[in-house]
């Protein structure tokens, strides 16, 4: 029997099975799977001839043979009505995972809907609107004029600013290019919405800023990079558990010597190669750290465990040192190189602070201004000078024969929302530029990334910085929320106090509409505007599942997911694929683009019934009756060589797609962009990266010294590799939930004991933003006074006591907070089972 479902046993697809190509929709690294389905009462069978494997399956299968798949990626689904069997296996010939399966996306078959086996019954089915005191189905013509109507009257009254909007700016699951599309077309184009904000911080701005701003945009090299680079830096990131498959089939192999032929192939005898060592910049001993040393030994593995949030000192002693040594190429510098971008001053438009130079004047002064000696940096990170001489020595110092190191630079969100976000982004390209490892095979300097990517928008119409937009809604501002995909009640900052203000607001708003019939529209807008104006705000959800900013919403619109709609995405390297529809939605769900679609054309009935033919016109255009139509009208017509992409073609190109921007369609195929700037030529008018100016500053986040000097234990945070991001369906699948009913907080042993803690015990973490609480989990490996839990919890958000402090672009810093820690109260029942062993990878003895 399969883990909590009603499935005894697994049949075998028939030799006709429809296959269809699948992107895994969790993680960046966007694994390349197959959705193989059959009639629900048809089955293969053992002979080769009469099996989708083309397999003898009464003999003995190897042990890495893809002739098999597990229970979780099985599951009865509907497609065009009826019932089918559904199989979702990883794809051996996908170049991103070579068949490589994680707990993530092997998960996908059984985390779909299905009303046979009980599968994520909680999706959202039908639209629903808060009436009779509840959320109640009804049409979709009835909740989105409900939600043209109010939205229409707030923006009467208030103007675009009255219209907030939270929404996602990535690929995966929860966007794709056609979401990206459409809602940026309605908020962007048709609309000029300034107040929005992204799923996970609270503004519209990247995350990655200070790389974009000296020219090099964050995903620039190719996947292949990990495994002929010499050395491979990563900073902030625990690539074994958030991109498994990347981590397992580029990173590992290089380590292990297992791509040295792929080196003679790419660099023939030109150069000296040698398996990889890997410099491992991180608080904490991370899972990752403990594989790597596993795999290969600590004479190729150096952990850099800096103290939390000194990166930027250490990254400027490290490029110090280097510039020292003279190990820079000097040639890429003097090309591909110009001038320095200075934003010490603090503005946060940080775009107008450049100071051009002469290319070698920008080298130069960037060595004068970040100047940093080694023993200044050990000061301040706590390490070891020698393991910092170390670093840079892996880092750039020359081969044998003089020939350049090739390193790769990979980082996310430990320094993505840290300390000095922005300076400490450029510190390290600052590195990658010296040494000339950008647009070369081995190197590059990219973000790890969280989810996919799949942007594709008109131009945001806002100013820069953004609008702190969880400020705005918790000093009382704007009348109406569009939220779309986003959990802010788990994925902000300052979450107790935003909690708080929306439900007091979001509750005015549904006093009001249960104070009028429900049939009569007139009087129930009129009821919600007299909210508003004292202060109420007016909800809309759409998503696929009910959520924690969810009960607060006034009407909920029931989302597709990818499978569930056609769907397009980028994976880290850029790699463009398109995810085949194999299953019918959840009720009456609909795609997202297709949501926008019905608000849009909803506003423009509004608008035109309010006589205001003028404004009406600006919803003209939606007349989209597929995701394809939307694709089409974005990302065909407004990407970088969109013009040569379309699904017939993306069908075409399988798992492996093409990776972007796309620069041709020959013989058939896509032709695509392996790594960028091969040609020198980076982002910028004159085609030459920019240097940066970046001095260590302390803790620059206002509030964070105060908090580190009041609070004893240091509250890092961050993903695992049993849980999926904010656990949207995880938390309702049994095989994740029993194993983590709760957070977990690492702590050193030491720790515990002298709070009264024990292994599962329920803590309470606390300080003047908020509390939460987390199971404690001992972890030797911790330092004193540093803990670590999970981000996004339902059940225990951290994101409660990290402040409101942002950087000068309204970037978050999650990572360093500081608070108290109580027991709460014995371990609870759901606890007692499970197992407390350490998550480090050890080799077989």
């Amino acid at each position: 029997m399969t883990y909590k479902t009603r499935i005894d046993r697994l049949p075998i697809p028939p030799k006709d099975a429809r296959v269809q190509n699948v992107t895994c929709h969790f993680c960046i690294v966007g694994c390349g799977y197959h959705a193989i389905s059959w009639p629900v009462d048809q089955q293969g069978d053992l002979r080769a001839g009469d099996n989708a494997f083309g397999a003898d399956l009464t003999e003995q299968q190897g042990a890495m043979t893809p002739n098999w798949f597990a229970p979780s990626m099985y599951n009865i689904v509907k497609q065009n009505g009826r019932d089918v069997h559904l199989v979702i296996k990883p794809d051996p010939a996908c170049a991103v995972n070579g068949g490589l399966g994680s707990t993530r996306g092997a998960k996908m078959g059984v985390l779909s809907y299905s009303q046979v086996t009980g599968t994520s019954t909680e999706r959202l089915t039908d639209p629903l609107v808060w009436r009779y005191n509840q959320l109640s189905p009804t049409s979709w013509d009835d909740a989105v004029s409900l939600v043209a109507e109010v939205t229409r009257r707030v923006i009467e009254e208030q103007g675009e600013d009255g219209l907030i909007v939270s929404a996602y700016d990535h690929g995966g699951a929860g966007g794709g290019y056609e979401n990206t599309w459409a809602t940026g077309k309605l908020y962007f184009e048709s609309m000029k919405i300034k107040n929005i904000r992204i799923h996970n911080r609270p503004a519209y701005n990247s995350e990655v800023h200070g790389t974009r701003d000296m020219g090099v945009p964050e995903l620039n090299n190719c996947y292949e990079d990990a495994e002929l680079a010499d050395t491979i830096v990563v900073l902030g990131a625990n690539p074994l558990e958030t991109t498994t498959n990347y981590f397992l089939n580029h990173w590992v192999p290089n380590l292990r010597g297992i791509s040295m032929d792929k080196k003679r192939a790419e660099f023939g005898a030109a150069e000296p190669i040698a398996p990889a060592r890997i410099v491992i910049i991180d608080p904490r001993r991370t899972p990752t750290a403990a594989a790597c040393e596993a795999e290969v030994g600590r004479d190729n593995v150096l952990h850099l465990a800096v103290r939390s949030g000194t990166d930027l000192a250490l990254l400027n002693a490290v490029f110090t040192e280097i510039a020292a040594k003279g190990w820079v190429d000097r040639g890429f510098i003097a090309v591909s190189t110009g001038g320095i971008l200075d934003t010490t001053g603090g503005s946060g438009d940080t775009r107008t602070q450049a100071v051009t130079q002469a290319a070698a004047d920008g080298f130069d002064e960037a060595v004068r201004r970040n100047h940093t000696m080694i023993e200044e940096a050990a000061r301040i990170t706590g390490l070891a000078p020698d393991d910092i001489r170390k670093a840079a020595a892996w880092i750039a110092e020359p081969k044998q024969g003089g020939a350049r190191r090739r390193t790769m630079f990979a980082y996310e969100k430990g320094l993505i929302w840290g300390n000095d976000n922005y300076r400490t982004n450029q510190a390290l390209v600052n590195i990658a530029l010296a040494t000339g490892n950008l647009g070369r095979p081995g190197g590059g300097c990219v973000r790890l990334g969280g989810h996919q990517e799949g942007y594709v928008r008109p131009d945001y119409p806002g100013g820069r910085p953004a609008p702190y937009v969880d400020q705005l809604l918790i000093s009382g501002q704007g009348g109406v929320h569009h939220v779309w995909g986003c959990d802010h009640f788990k994925t902000t900052l300052n979450a107790s106090e935003f909690k708080r203000r929306y439900k007091q607001r979001t509750d005015m708003v549904k006093a009001a509409i249960d104070s009028v019939p429900a049939g009569d529209r007139t009087r129930q807008v009129d009821a919600i505007m007299v909210a508003i104006r004292e202060g109420g705000l007016f909800v809309v959800d759409v998503d696929i599942v009910p959520t924690q900013i969810g009960s607060c919403a006034h009407v909920m619109l029931p989302a597709a997911t990818a499978g569930e709609a056609n769907l397009t995405s980028m994976n880290g390297e850029r790699r463009m694929r398109l995810t085949e529809r194999y299953m019918d939605p959840p009720g009456r769900a609909l795609p997202d683009s297709l949501i926008v679609a019905k608000i849009a054309q909803a506003l423009e009935a509004s608008w035109r019934a309010a006589g205001k033919s003028q404004e009406a016109d600006k919803f003209k255009g939606y007349d989209w009756q597929t995701e394809e139509d939307a694709f089409m009208d974005g990302y065909h017509q407004h990407a970088g060589g969109g013009q040569f992409v379309t699904y017939e073609r993306l069908r075409a190109m399988g798992t492996n797609g093409f990776q972007e921007p796309a620069v041709g369609f020959d013989n058939g195929k896509i032709v695509g962009t392996k790594r960028l700037f091969t040609d020198g030529k980076f982002n910028a008018p004159d085609g030459r990266a920019k240097f940066a100016a970046t001095p260590w500053r302390g803790l620059a986040t206002p509030g964070k010294a105060e908090e580190q000097a009041r609070y004893r234990f240091l509250v890092n945070n961050g993903r695992a590799n049993a849980v999926w991001q904010s656990l949207y369906l995880d938390q309702n699948n049994p095989f994740v939930h029993d194993r983590l009913p709760l957070p977990y907080l690492q702590m050193h042993p030491e720790d515990m004991a002298e709070l009264g803690l024990k292994q599962g015990d329920l803590a309470e973490v606390y300080n003047d933003n908020g509390s939460t609480q987390a199971m404690v989990w001992p972890t030797p490996t911790a330092r004193r006074g540093e803990t670590f839990m999970l981000f996004a919890f339902p059940a225990g958000v951290v994101g409660n006591v990290v402040s409101k402090g942002v950087n000068e672009l309204v970037i978050p810093n999650y990572k360093q907070t500081w608070g108290n820690i109580r027991k709460l109260a014995d371990q609870p029942r759901a606890v007692a089972g499970l197992s407390f062993k350490s998550q480090e990878y050890r080799p077989p003895t």
